[in-house]
């Protein structure tokens, strides 16, 4: 499926953003043009049943394929969140980036995805005081995305989570060079994880205090953490 996109800047180098369920570009509405004044062209797509993209078969492959269909191929920086980061690590041997960032990674829900499913369909009806009330760190303009992007969203992609999850899908090794960049607390990302990806050849960050949007709770502590690989 060709998804919808949106680009910011004009630049010689390539960005590519993947954003997590329940969202779309617009959650890049900060990273975009800050990657956008370093010189990148920034191609953030609205992933399968998100946003302005098209809806049906939801499964972790045909999010991956998505973007290998949308995206342009050897892009200079890869980026995904949560859902995000599973498609991008799924699609990354054929989309071949120079390198990629996967940020609080959803790879490994296993026996939680089932209720998870069920929670992240009934946030469709989310209110206001709801997203103020579990990311206080967020500027209003975030939660006025956020809005937007749930009214945009199908949530019958929640319910394709049982399946994608059935099984770890975690890399087994970095197929480009590849930065995990974490949450604090992470409910994705354990001190054990972080150390299993240390020793497959990840490097791995931690942003302290920033909640699982890392680049919307805490905006200067992501772009810090991406230090090196812009």
């Amino acid at each position: 499926m060709k998804l919808h996109s949106h680009v910011w800047g004009t630049g010689d180098r390539v960005a590519v953003l993947v954003h997590g369920i329940m969202s779309d570009h617009r959650t890049w509405r900060r990273v975009g043009p800050a990657l956008a004044a370093k010189g990148y062209r920034v191609v953030a797509v609205d992933l399968r049943g998100h946003g302005a993209s098209g809806r049906g078969a939801y499964g972790a492959e045909s999010w991956a394929d998505d973007l290998v269909e949308t995206l342009p191929d050897r892009p200079d920086l890869a980026l995904g969140h949560s859902l995000g980061a599973l498609a991008l690590a799924l699609a990354v041997e054929r989309l071949a980036p120079a390198r990629a960032v996967y940020c609080d990674p959803a790879w490994a829900l296993r026996q939680e995805a089932g209720a998870g499913a069920r929670r992240f369909a009934a946030f469709k009806h989310a209110t206001r005081d709801m997203i103020i009330g579990l990311n206080p760190r967020w500027e209003q303009a975030d939660v006025d995305v956020e809005l937007a992007t749930l009214a945009a969203w199908d949530p019958h992609t929640a319910h394709a989570l049982g399946d994608v999850y059935a099984v770890d899908r975690t890399p087994a090794r970095p197929v480009v060079p590849s930065l995990v960049m974490a949450a604090d607390p992470s409910t994705l990302v354990s001190p054990e994880l972080k150390g299993v990806l240390t020793r497959r050849g990840f490097e791995v960050r931690t942003v302290r205090g920033a909640g699982h949007s890392v680049h919307r709770d805490d905006f200067d502590g992501f772009m810090g953490a991406l230090d090196g690989w812009l």
